[in-house]
Order: C-alpha cells, then structure tokens, then sequence
C-alpha cells in the first residue's frame, strides 16, 4: 500500500471541520452589533460570560434578550439594559454582589452604549 500525503484541499476541509467542531454557528452581526460585541470584550467578558452554564463574577448573560424585557414591569428590554449598565445598583440579580463599576456613563459614549445594548439583544 502506498501513502499518499493528503492534497491541500483535504487539509483544508480537515482544518475547517475540526476548527468548527463543537462551535455553534456566529450569527452575522450589523457594523453597531459587531462594535457592542468589541466593547463587550473589552468592558464585560471577564464578569459575565454569554454561556447559560458559566458564571464568573456576575450572572451570564446568555439570552439576556429574551428575558430583560420581563424584568421589570413596564420596562422594556433596551431600557432595562440601559439602566443596568449606567446604574448598575439600581438591579442586582439574586446570588450575586454589587460589584458592576459605576464608571460607565464617564466610560462609553452614546454611541458605543447603543452598539452596546445592541449587541446584547442579539443574546437570545
């Protein structure tokens, strides 16, 4: 039996099934979508995680969309997220800690809390 090395295009499909294995699919974010999930990065990751099976300091965050509409009554979803990052003591999950910097307002613009909140609604 002679072995062959594999040709380019079989290490690449290796490469793309092994990379995507286990990985669900990213949804395509909008330019504001794709900076709040920057900012996200940079301001919230290393509290809250986007997985419903992980906890770091703060509660995860994972379909944050569907569920910060319901919060509080007559509150809706972006304004519930909205107050939550510029007054975080204003809501404090069950189990967990007033330890969310109150530094937001001075930290992000308008137009990086909307890329924001826009980013978080895309967590459902």
């Amino acid at each position: 039996m002679v072995k062959r090395p594999l040709g380019l295009l079989s290490l690449l499909a290796l490469f793309t099934l092994v990379g995507c294995a286990g990985s669900p699919a990213q949804p395509s974010l909008s330019p504001q979508q794709d900076l709040g999930r920057r900012l996200f990065r940079q301001h919230c990751a290393s509290c809250h995680a986007t997985s419903t099976d992980i906890v770091i300091s703060g509660p995860s965050l994972a379909a944050i969309a569907s569920s910060a509409g319901d919060r509080i009554q007559g509150m809706d979803a972006n304004g519930y997220l909205e107050r939550s990052i510029l007054q975080p003591s204003a809501f404090i999950s069950p189990g967990f800690n007033d330890l969310m910097p109150k530094t937001f307002q001075q930290i992000l613009t308008s137009e990086d809390l909307e890329a924001l909140i826009s980013y978080l609604l895309t967590l459902d």
